[in-house]
This record gives structure tokens, sequence and C-alpha cells, in this order.
């Protein structure tokens, strides 16, 4: 099945658990919005619960899952069937975060799978070398996010952003590589993509800013911003 096309630069926002029901979907909303308004993809994630409501009233937005497994219709207690997501609108999926990891096996199968419904990929690696490993089984996107800088407010420095921006490029040109770690601030967003990265993405410093809409549309201008003058 095709895949969304995703266009650089993007923007993922991922409330985790912080956000539930209607404030989160007011936050997709405006995600949305600001997607048309800047012509850029913004992924937007969601628990499980909330995903067909948010894909249902919005239009621009990648809707996004936390995770999904890859199993088929069957046998799978508790597990996350591809086609259930696949079926209320979801168009991608985070796999193999720090708080869901997975082993070499289940996260191949996972990758097939979303690959077979059309669903694009987004997989953590917390290290240079594993990110080298990803990027074999040839995900649409590799987040490069070192475990012990998640939700800490200090982004990856800038050997560790350029090294393995060369190296994933170096496997498969077209992967997209995301840069994510530590994210908390404009200010943040503008370094991190005029550094080269094709997108980045926050969690706790959108959600539990002051006012959540407003970092939010500020760092969209940056995102955007930075790719302008990185393409000068």
């Amino acid at each position: 099945m095709t895949k969304h096309i995703v266009t650089k630069p993007f923007f993922v926002v991922n409330p985790k658990s912080y956000l539930c029901g209607e404030k989160l979907l007011e936050l997709a909303i405006l995600a949305d919005e600001l997607s048309c308004k800047h012509n850029i993809t913004i992924f937007v994630t969601a628990p499980y619960s909330d995903l067909a409501s948010i894909a249902k009233q919005t239009s621009h937005i990648i809707v996004t899952a936390q995770h999904l497994d890859g199993i088929s219709y069957g046998r799978g207690m508790g597990a996350v069937l591809p086609e259930s997501l696949k079926n209320v609108g979801v168009k991608a999926t985070f796999l193999n975060h720090a708080e869901k990891p997975l082993t070499l096996s289940a996260l191949t199968k996972a990758i097939n799978k979303a690959n077979e419904l059309g669903i694009l990929t987004i997989v953590c690696a917390d290290s240079l070398s594993e990110a080298k490993a990803i990027s074999v089984l040839r995900p649409d996107i590799v987040l490069c996010e070192p475990t012990e800088l998640i939700g800490t407010g200090k982004t990856s420095d800038e050997d560790y952003i350029q090294q393995t921006n060369e190296i994933i490029k170096s496997m498969d040109a077209n992967i997209l590589v995301m840069q994510a770690a530590g994210i908390s601030s404009p200010e943040d967003v503008y370094r991190t993509i005029l550094l080269g990265a094709d997108g980045t993405g926050c969690t706790s410093g959108i959600v539990c800013a002051p006012n959540p809409s407003q970092m939010l549309k500020q760092m969209i201008e940056s995102l955007v911003e930075a790719f302008t003058k990185r393409r000068m």
C-alpha cells in the first residue's frame, strides 16, 4: 500500500501519556492547522483510544500510533494489531522507543507488517551503532535519541547529530533522520534543524509548558526558519 509522503522538515508532537481526550484533540487540531499553514509534515502521536477521534477530526497531520506489533489476524491477546490501527486512520507508528524496546526479531516483523499496510515507521535508536543496525531494516525514519537525554532538556551534541546523520544516509539516502533528544525550546528546534536533521519533535517541552499551544506554534516557526536558512 502507498505510504503518506513525508516532506522535510517534519515535526513530531509526541504527548506520550501526558495528554488524552479533549486536551489532546485540541492540540492535534492546532497541529493540523499549523501543518496546513506552513505546508509541512507534522506527526501527532496519541494513546490507542484517541487515534480514531483525532483521525476523524483532522486532515493534514499524520496520525501516529505509539507502537504496533508485527502480528496478523488471529492470536495476540494484549498485542496491538496493525490492521486495527490502519482501519481507524493511523498512517505512522513509533517502534523501539526507550519506553517500549523491541528485540531485533520483533522489530523486523513490525517494520515488515507496517510496510505491508502502508504505515510509516519511526524507529528509535539510542546510539551510533544501533542507528547503523536499524538502518539495515530500511525504516522510513530513524529517531536518533540517546536514552539518557530523554526528558532532560539536554540536547545531543553537534558531533553526535552529524555522525548519526552521516551513518544513516550512507546506509540509505532515502531514510529520514530525526534528532529529538532533550528538545525543550524553539531554540533547540532551530539548532537541531540547522545542524542537518530532517526533522525533530518534542514531548515535555510542549505539554509541560505554561502555554502548550503557544510553544508548539513557536517550535514550528523555528523549524521552518531554520530549514529555510539551511537551504540558502
